[in-house]
């Protein structure tokens, strides 16, 4: 983390009330995070603004943490969540040879980025609908020679990649569309909806990727997606229903649950 001069033990103290008073349960880790961050007092002080009016704390500092890695994210991109992090450990599990990887619906390309570091020298793609998302994957990705493509799902994907994905991480949308009002405001007023909407049950695009993975899977490869506990089953038969065999793998700690397809 970059360093920054000594703030004064009352700045320290002020940012924390400050962040307190808007709400902010971490504001002493916060508070730290934003002080670090920031290259002079007056850029603190304007991160703290911005983040007492309810910008999310990672597009305040301009990056999430992300299994060990800093993942830029920039406004208007679906901030990476902890819990997906699990999504990442079990396609480490099952696939720790693939030499293919796919982020589809990838966001800031926190999954890919997260792949690629833990599988060594891969061939990484990704891909998202939304630009902006686009736009901050490529820098996200770069270090691992990652590619990304703009599109609508598989659509974006180079044709050369069907048959060939080791492991195919989608983190799709799977909020219902009539819960979205009753998302934390950071997520509803600061995130895209085309990254949280998921449609009537939440499992529109969910249902599409299972039903188009097994073309782009190698044999013996994986399709990982993140869901909620009560979707779970619906999705689990969505991919046995495409000839996937699914799994269902499920982290307490972390209140994540993820289905996974494996090709025959």
């Amino acid at each position: 983390m970059p360093s920054v001069s000594p703030v004064p033990p009352s700045s320290r103290d002020s940012v924390v009330l400050a962040l307190r008073a808007a709400g902010c349960v971490f504001a002493e880790d916060e508070a730290e995070l934003i002080l670090t961050t920031a290259r002079t007092p007056a850029e603190a002080a304007a991160m703290v603004e911005r983040r007492v009016v309810g910008l999310p704390l990672e597009l305040v500092v301009g990056w999430a943490e992300f299994r060990g890695l800093r993942i830029t994210v920039d406004p208007g991109v679906f901030v990476p969540r902890r819990r997906t992090e699990f999504l990442v450990e079990q396609a480490l599990a099952r696939a720790p040879g693939a030499g293919v990887v796919v982020d589809l619906c990838c966001g800031s390309g926190a999954v890919g980025a997260a792949l690629a570091a833990g599988l060594g020298p891969v061939e990484l793609h990704a891909a998202d609908i939304d630009p902006a998302a686009v736009a901050c994957a490529r820098g996200n990705v770069a270090a691992a020679g990652g590619h990304v493509h703009q599109g609508d799902l598989f659509e974006a994907l180079p044709g050369h990649l069907r048959g060939r994905v080791g492991i195919l991480a989608a983190n799709v949308p799977y909020v219902p569309s009539d819960e979205i009002g009753l998302l934390p405001p950071e997520a509803r007023a600061h995130e895209p909806l085309v990254a949280l909407d998921g449609g009537a049950d939440g499992l529109d695009v969910l249902r599409r990727v299972a039903a188009e993975a097994p073309r782009w899977l190698a044999p013996g490869g994986c399709v990982l997606v993140e869901t909620s506990r009560h979707q779970a089953p619906s999705a689990f038969d969505a991919f046995e229903h495409s000839g996937l065999t699914a799994h269902l793998a499920v982290s307490e700690e972390l209140y994540a649950h993820v289905v996974i397809g494996v090709a025959p």
